[in-house]
């Protein structure tokens, strides 16, 4: 067997990154023939996608399963290669009920686009950020994700014109604003109304189940070490098309859909909501606002260059220069991160009961 040397074009524009869930996941690159546009890798490499490297998927429950040290970055990854999955399935049964739908290769990159980046907003402990700080400013990350999108990748996205599947139709070009709008629907009055293709697209991110679970629950659930026996991803892509109606489950895929419910709420009951794991978010409750008002006085819409440096890494070192300040506030909110850092549990489990939900 001859082996291809670099200048063969069979690979040209075109890397693979291994991936202990979807074993190997196709991203676009520079190619070496045709015209020089941006690719995937450029929104990857961008500051904005390596951010989050330094924010951890699950914002305390590593701090209980000690493998479970993942982070938003692997898991955007992820959701981008599902996201191009589901397009290429679904881009026949979109296109019979949407006839103005673009071509398959655009379908399948503003996908991928915006599972790629449906986390770019972010902060420190995700959710939890979310809760007890972005909620004073009326805003979750989702809004934050959009303004990047829009506002500091958009020239980067506005200029990729293929994606793993091909170039774009003549004429085609991306808007941000299109991956802005399937992460989170403007509010009320707040944009122009969007084609019921991209309308329909939107439900991926949005329903039951997503683009976005279906990544973050397989891979939740093999770095803490749970079974992942139960979810059938490939038959519930299957039976997943589009009518009049929107998006749409076969009925044999429901035994799918049900057993993904169930191991998305064993994950609830064992992972996310563990004794342990609920007795740091109390404890880190009492200290994240007032931490993150000191840190960050401003709404983060006002200064989007100061939130790229705004994660967990960076968090963590603040604080703990904080320990030899003057400042009695700033030195026993540090006492208390140290004490979460070292597992030093302030809460415990008194009691526990269950409640049924059987009418």
């Amino acid at each position: 067997m001859k082996e291809k040397d670099s200048s063969s074009g069979v690979y040209d524009g075109m890397a693979l990154i291994a991936d202990p869930i979807h074993s190997y996941a196709l991203f676009t690159v520079p190619g070496e023939s045709g015209p020089a546009r941006k690719t995937e890798k450029d929104l990857i490499d961008s500051p904005w996608l390596q951010r989050l490297r330094r924010i951890y998927q699950l914002q305390s429950a590593r701090w209980v399963y000690p493998a479970a040290e993942h982070t938003r970055f692997q898991h955007s990854l992820g959701t981008m290669h599902v996201a191009g999955e589901f397009a290429r399935h679904l881009y026949p049964s979109l296109k019979d009920v949407c006839p103005d739908t673009p071509s398959k290769n655009y379908v399948e990159e503003l996908l991928r686009l915006a599972g790629l980046l449906h986390d770019v907003g972010h902060g420190p402990f995700g959710h939890f950020f979310d809760e007890h700080y972005l909620s004073a400013w009326g805003l979750t990350h989702e809004d934050i994700g959009r303004r990047i999108i829009v506002k500091k990748l958009g020239a980067t996205i506005a200029q990729i014109a293929r994606g793993p599947s091909g170039s774009f139709a003549r004429g085609e070009t991306l808007d941000p604003r299109q991956v802005a709008y399937l992460i989170k629907m403007p509010e009320a009055g707040g944009g122009e109304k969007q084609p019921r293709w991209l309308q329909w697209l939107r439900q991926l991110f949005s329903g039951i189940y997503t683009v976005d679970n279906l990544d973050y629950v397989q891979r939740d659930a093999y770095m803490t070490g749970f079974s992942l026996d139960m979810v059938d991803v490939p038959r519930l892509r299957y039976y997943t098309f589009f009518t009049k109606d929107g998006l749409t489950l076969h009925q044999s895929g429901i035994s799918a859909l049900r057993r993904f419910l169930n191991a998305r709420l064993n994950l609830y009951s064992n992972v996310y909501f563990h004794r342990t794991t609920r007795a740091l978010d109390l404890h880190l409750q009492e200290i994240f606002s007032e931490t993150l008002r000191l840190l960050y006085p401003q709404s983060p819409l006002k200064n989007l260059d100061a939130y790229l440096g705004c994660d967990e890494w960076s968090l963590f070192s603040e604080v703990q220069g904080w320990l030899s300040v003057k400042d009695p506030r700033r030195r026993k909110l540090a006492l208390e991160w140290q004490k979460i850092h070292a597992r030093k549990l302030k809460w415990k489990m008194s009691f526990a009961t269950e409640i049924s939900v059987d009418s």
